[in-house]
C-alpha cells in the first residue's frame, strides 16, 4: 500500500470490505426468480387502479374523422414542448392526443400529498425565458408544475388542438396514402402525415402480484390516483378525513418518500411497509428571489440546463451554477474524470509523432489503451469510495434524525447511492419518531399477502381500513404495452417485432419501418437527468426534419438500413458498460430487478446529453438530412 493510500485509509470512518460484503447480503436477500413478473398488469379486474379521478365521468361527444399533418400523442412536457416547437416552426395544423382529463403527464396523474420535483425548477420547467413564469421555490410542487403546464397550453394555444379524455387505440401505416391513420377509444379516425410519440417513460402504474390483493374489503388506491374524496386534503396535505383511519403503505420509493409524512401527520396509524429503504438526503428548499431571476441575461436557463447536465454526466464544468445534492454527488463521484481525458497538447504530440500512424500505430496504441486502462481502474476505485463516503452520511443521517435505534437502522440504505433514484427530503425520516406510525421493515422480502382485514408479514396480520400502493411505473415492459396502445408500420411490423432484440433507431427518435414517425425517449438518445430538457432537444429535431420536408417537398421519410445500422454500432461503442454495477446493485427498476440482462443498444447515447445534442446541432447545420431516405 502507498504512503498516500494508507493515510487516506487512516481516515476512513468505514470499512471498504465489509461495507462491499453487506452490500452483496443485502443485495442477495432481496433478488427474487420472478423479476418484473412479480407485478401485476394494471387491466382486466385492476383498471380500475387507473381511471381517472380528477374528471367528472360523462364526457361525450362526436367522433372526428379529418386529415391532419401532425398527431402528437401525449400531453405531458414532451407533448406540449413538440407543439411549441412545431409553431416556432409554422407548422400549426397538428392534433394533440391525450387521455387525461388536462395536461401535464406525469404530473396531470401525480398529485400525491407532497408531490414535488427533486430536481431544481430553473433546470426543470422548460421555457422560463418566453413565457416569463417564475417559480415559487428552487423545488416546485405538484400544484405550481400544473399551474405552469396551463401557462404553457394557454401561451401555445394547446386547448384548441387537443383531444383530452381521449386514448390512442391503433397506430397503422398505409402505404398508399403515405399517412398514418390513428384511432381513438371515442371512435375517432385521424389520418396523419407524421406522427410524435410522447407517451413518457413512467406513465403506467404497476402493482405488486401479492397473494390475496384482489380480497381486501377496505379502499385502496395506487398513489398516481390519488383518492382525495376518501382522504381529504390536497397536495399540500390535510388529510383530515383519515383521522379515525388505519393506513397501510406499499412501498418507500420517492412517491412514498413525499406522501408518508403528510399521511404521518393525519392517520390514526400508519403502517409503512418496506422492502428497501430509500437514500434520504437533505433538501433544504428555498424561496425563489425574483430580482435574481429578473437580472439574468438572456439565454440563463438554457447556460444553466447546460450546466447541470454537464456535471451530472461527468464532464468538467467551471462553475456548479445549481449547487445541490444532485450535483455535489456527482462532483464527488466524478471530480476524476478528467484524468481519463487526453489533454490537447498530448494529442497533437501524438500526431506529431505519429503515434498513430502506420509504423508506431500498434505500439503506441497499446500503450496508449494501458496507460488509459490502469487510469479507469484508479478512476473506479476512487469513485467507489466516494461513493462509500456519501453512503456512510447518509446512512449517519438515520441515526441523528430517528430516536428509535432500530428503526434508524432499518432505514439505512445499503448500497451504492445511483443503485436507487436518490431521494432528498426534509420530514421523512423523522415521521417514524411519531408514535402513530410503525415502520414493518420485511428484510427485503415484502409483503406476504393481503386479507379482507388488511396485511401480512411474517404472519402477522396488520389490519387496516385503506391500502395505498406507492409501487411505481412499469419500466423495461414492451413498448405498446407501456403506451397503451399498438403502433403496425410497413407490411404490418409491429414495434414490439421491431424491438424484440434490442432497440434499433437512427439517433434514438426515428425507426426504420416506422416512416414519417418519431419516437421520444425510447432509448440510443441524449437521456439528461431533468427529462423535460432532452424531451424539448427532440422536439427541436423533430420540428426541423418536418419543416425541412415540407419546404422539400417530400411526403415520405424514413431511416436508412445503413444510417440505422450506423448508429446502433455508434450506441453499442459508447456504451458506459455499468453491468457490473448493475450486478452489484439492490433490485430496482434500474436493473430489472436484478435480473441484470444488459443489451448495449438498449441504452441511452454514452458520450451523454450534452455530446449528443451538439451532435444534433451539427447534423441539423449541415441541412444534408444525412441518413435518412425521402420520397417525394
Amino acid at each position: 500500500m502507498t504512503s498516500a493510500a494508507m493515510r487516506e485509509s487512516d481516515t476512513r470512518s468505514f470499512d471498504p470490505d465489509a461495507l462491499r460484503e453487506k452490500y452483496r447480503i443485502e443485495r442477495d436477500k432481496r433478488i427474487r426468480a420472478d423479476g418484473n413478473d412479480q407485478y401485476v398488469e394494471v387491466s382486466g379486474d385492476f383498471s380500475h387502479y387507473v381511471d381517472d379521478p380528477y374528471i367528472t365521468p360523462g364526457l361525450t361527444r362526436e367522433s372526428i374523422t379529418r386529415d391532419v399533418e401532425v398527431v402528437i400523442i401525449g400531453g405531458g412536457f414532451g407533448g406540449m414542448l413538440a407543439a411549441a416547437r412545431l409553431q416556432e416552426a409554422g407548422i400549426t395544423d397538428f392534433t394533440l392526443i391525450e387521455k387525461g382529463g388536462g395536461f401535464g403527464g406525469t404530473w396531470y396523474w401525480n398529485r400525491y400529498p407532497g408531490a414535488s420535483c427533486d430536481i431544481e425548477a430553473y433546470v426543470y420547467l422548460p421555457l422560463l425565458e418566453e413565457t416569463g413564469f417564475i417559480p415559487q421555490q428552487k423545488y416546485t410542487n405538484a400544484e405550481e408544475t400544473l399551474e405552469y403546464c396551463e401557462v404553457l397550453a394557454q401561451r401555445y394555444g394547446l386547448h384548441e388542438h387537443a383531444l383530452l379524455q381521449t386514448q390512442v387505440k391503433k397506430v397503422v401505416w398505409q402505404e398508399s396514402s403515405r399517412r398514418w391513420q390513428v384511432t381513438t377509444d371515442r371512435g375517432d379516425v385521424l389520418h396523419a402525415r407524421f406522427v410524435i410519440h410522447s407517451n413518457g417513460p413512467l406513465n403506467r402504474p404497476k402493482l405488486p402480484g401479492i397473494k390475496g390483493i384482489d380480497q381486501f374489503k377496505g379502499h385502496t388506491f395506487h398513489t398516481s390516483r390519488w383518492d382525495y374524496a376518501y382522504t381529504g386534503g390536497n397536495t399540500f396535505g390535510g388529510l383530515s378525513q383519515l383521522s379515525d383511519k388505519r393506513v397501510a403503505v406499499i412501498g418507500t420509493g420517492a412517491t412514498a418518500v413525499q406522501c408518508v409524512p403528510h399521511l404521518a401527520e393525519s392517520a390514526k396509524a400508519l403502517y409503512v411497509f418496506q422492502r428497501t429503504p430509500s437514500s434520504i438526503d437533505v433538501r433544504n428548499n428555498q424561496p425563489t428571489d425574483p430580482n435574481w431571476i429578473s437580472q439574468q441575461p438572456a439565454g440563463w436557463q438554457k447556460r444553466r440546463q447546460t450546466n447541470f447536465e454537464s456535471i451530472m454526466s461527468g464532464a468538467p464544468v467551471k462553475e456548479d451554477l445549481v449547487g445541490d445534492g444532485w450535483t455535489e454527488a456527482f462532483r464527488n463521484l466524478f471530480g476524476s474524470i478528467g484524468e481519463l481525458m487526453p489533454s490537447k497538447a498530448r494529442l497533437a504530440m501524438w500526431a506529431v509523432q505519429g503515434v498513430f500512424s502506420s509504423k508506431r500505430r500498434e505500439r503506441g496504441l497499446r500503450q496508449y489503451l494501458t496507460d488509459r486502462a490502469i487510469q479507469y481502474m484508479g478512476l473506479i476505485q476512487k469513485m467507489e469510495m466516494a461513493d462509500f463516503n456519501k453512503m456512510e452520511k447518509v446512512r449517519a443521517r438515520a441515526d441523528e434524525l430517528i430516536a428509535d435505534k432500530l428503526t434508524a437502522e432499518s432505514l439505512k440504505p445499503y448500497y451504492r447511492q445511483f443503485c436507487k433514484r436518490p431521494c432528498f427530503h426534509d420530514e421523512y425520516l423523522q415521521s417514524f419518531n411519531r408514535d402513530n406510525v410503525t415502520l414493518v421493515d420485511t428484510d427485503g422480502q415484502g409483503v406476504e399477502a393481503f386479507t379482507e382485514k388488511g396485511v401480512v408479514f411474517n404472519g402477522d396480520e396488520y389490519e387496516v381500513d385503506c391500502i395505498i400502493f406507492a409501487t411505481g411505473f412499469e419500466v423495461g415492459t414492451d413498448y405498446s404495452r407501456r403506451a397503451g396502445y399498438s403502433i403496425a408500420g410497413v407490411d404490418g411490423l409491429t414495434v414490439s417485432e421491431k424491438w424484440q432484440d434490442g432497440m434499433a433507431t437512427f439517433h434514438g427518435l426515428q425507426a426504420r419501418g416506422f416512416p414519417n414517425s418519431f419516437f421520444f425517449g425510447p432509448m440510443q438518445s441524449g437521456f439528461t437527468a431533468a427529462f423535460t430538457y432532452a424531451l424539448d432537444e427532440n422536439s427541436i429535431h423533430a420540428a426541423y426534419i418536418i419543416d425541412q420536408l415540407n419546404k422539400r417537398g417530400v411526403t415520405r421519410v424514413e431511416a436508412s438500413e445503413k444510417a440505422e445500422a450506423g448508429w446502433v454500432k455508434t450506441v453499442i461503442q459508447k456504451a458506459r458498460l455499468t453491468e457490473d454495477f448493475q450486478k452489484a446493485c439492490t433490485p430496482g427498476y434500474y436493473n430489472n430487478e436484478g435480473h441484470v440482462q444488459f443489451q448495449p443498444q438498449n441504452t441511452f447515447y454514452g458520450g451523454g446529453p450534452i455530446e449528443f445534442f451538439a451532435l444534433m446541432r451539427k447534423w441539423r447545420r449541415k441541412g444534408k438530412l444525412k441518413g435518412l431516405e425521402l420520397r417525394r
